[in-house]
């Protein structure tokens, strides 16, 4: 299926992340920092990055800013993993260049809908 870049800092959410896509045939690459998905995404040129929005070090809005802004990565569809499901929130993650969000904790099929329309 699609080649999917998931940054994650959470061992639980990974674990999870990786098993829901690997049972739909995708191929998972992992980061847990923002420094290290964003240098994965330049060397693997995923389909798609499935970025957690709070990162140790650099916060994954700041990172998705700088994928868009890259040409060798801005085609790239990212969305947002985040527990923040507050108002504005949406807005915020759309004006940094995020595709669509998923809030956490992680529901299968809504994960599974999102991933879809983007691959």
């Amino acid at each position: 299926m699609a080649r999917i870049l998931v940054i994650e800092d959470n061992a639980a959410n990974m674990k999870l992340t990786a098993l829901l896509l690997q049972r739909e045939g995708h191929e998972v690459i992992e980061a847990t920092d923002a420094e290290e998905g964003i240098r994965l995404a330049r060397e693997r040129l995923p389909k798609l990055i499935l970025m957690d929005v709070q990162l140790p070090g650099m916060d994954g809005l700041t990172a998705t800013r700088l994928l868009k802004r890259d040409a060798a990565t801005s085609k790239i569809k990212i969305v947002a993993l985040t527990a923040l499901a507050m108002r504005g929130d949406r807005e915020r993650m759309e004006a940094a260049g995020c595709d669509d969000y998923i809030a956490k904790p992680i529901r299968y099929r809504e994960f599974l809908k999102v991933v879809g329309k983007m691959v």
